[in-house]
């Protein structure tokens, strides 16, 4: 595992994290704008090359024009409003490669100079093959609205969130350093359950980020904007319109919205209620009032994302905000299970 004194690799590992944690902040904008199908191709190293005369631009915008979000939802769009979405595309893919650069780069040095084990070597490989998939798996939901969809699959969608999601923690948890295989100090029985209870509170809060996708996929922060009511009811008939019955869960605008303002909420109970029991238990009680502040808070921007119909800046927050809920639900379970 790491060592202990090599402060660079922890410090290479935590600028991954970051860098991750900036490419969903632009992926969400990427989203909120209706950039990502704007770039209609894949290609994984000239595509780092944006358009660069006249003719590039002509071609690029041409063949997004012959996709169904142009016809139906921007037909008429300038040339200079297709650069203006083209942009935040062409970004989103270019820090995605810069990622797989900052990561590849120092790991080969790292792996010369025998500063990482073989153990932690297979980990760091895995990670970056994970980060090489995700480019596929972008690509792959891109593809989903290209031919008869005007924004890609809610399930691409999720999927390739949760791939990021993924990347992100075992970046996050590798970098904050090996742990025991017991609790270290927390030899309690009250120490105990905190530590088996927070991987189901992980698990929670995780169901609740990939239903937030499956929201941002079917654009359904664009309806029903009041709360709790939802066109002044708890639940409206239309959540139950999709046959066979099953799919409304999934792919019903009214009832995935529904599961999702309150699934957030109870997410939030089940969180402070773990932060009150390692308030007493655990040492590390700032990280604790961190995390229940941040899950408080976090409901606070899903509500102001639903009133003002998704705007853009709120939303994005509200993605933000997810990725740094999780980052404190890791930072807390790492410091449990942590060497004494």
């Amino acid at each position: 595992m790491i060592k202990t004194s090599s402060r660079p690799i922890t410090y290479w590992l935590f600028t991954c994290c970051g860098m991750v944690f900036v490419m969903a902040v632009i992926g969400a904008i990427t989203r909120l704008t209706q950039s990502g199908l704007s770039i209609t191709d894949w290609n994984p190293i000239m595509g780092a090359i944006p358009p660069l005369n006249d003719a590039d631009w002509d071609k690029a915008f041409s063949a997004y024009q012959q996709i169904p979000q142009y016809k139906i939802l921007n037909s008429g769009m300038s040339l200079e409003e297709f650069k203006g979405i083209f942009f935040w595309e062409w970004f989103h893919r270019l820090w995605g490669r810069m990622i797989g650069l900052v990561f590849l780069l120092p790991l080969i040095v790292f792996g010369v100079r025998k500063k990482i084990d073989r153990a932690l070597t297979w980990r760091l490989c895995g990670i970056f093959a994970l980060i090489g998939l995700q480019g596929f798996v972008g690509w792959f939901m891109v593809q989903s609205g290209l031919e008869v969809r005007t924004s890609v699959s809610p399930y691409r969608l999720a999927m390739h969130l949760g791939f990021a999601l993924t990347i992100y923690s075992l970046m996050l948890w590798t970098g904050l350093g090996p742990v025991s295989e017991s609790l270290g100090q927390q030899t309690s029985t009250s120490g105990k359950t905190l530590a088996r209870t927070g991987w189901w509170v992980l698990g929670l809060l995780a169901v609740t980020m990939i239903w937030g996708a499956l929201v941002a996929g079917l654009h359904a922060g664009q309806a029903y904007n009041t709360w709790p009511l939802m066109d002044g009811v708890i639940l409206p008939s239309a959540a139950f319109t999709i046959l066979p019955h099953w799919l409304n869960v999934f792919e019903n605008l009214a009832l995935v919205q529904f599961i999702h303002r309150w699934l957030a909420p109870t997410t939030m109970i089940v969180i402070l209620a773990w932060v009150w029991l390692g308030l007493t238990t655990a040492r590390h009680k700032k990280w604790f009032i961190a995390l229940g502040a941040m899950s408080v808070f976090q409901v606070i921007l899903g509500l102001a994302t639903l009133i003002s119909h998704a705007n853009v800046i709120l939303a994005t927050m509200h993605q933000a905000g997810a990725i740094a809920l999780l980052s404190l639900m890791l930072i807390n379970l790492h410091k449990i299970k942590r060497l004494a």
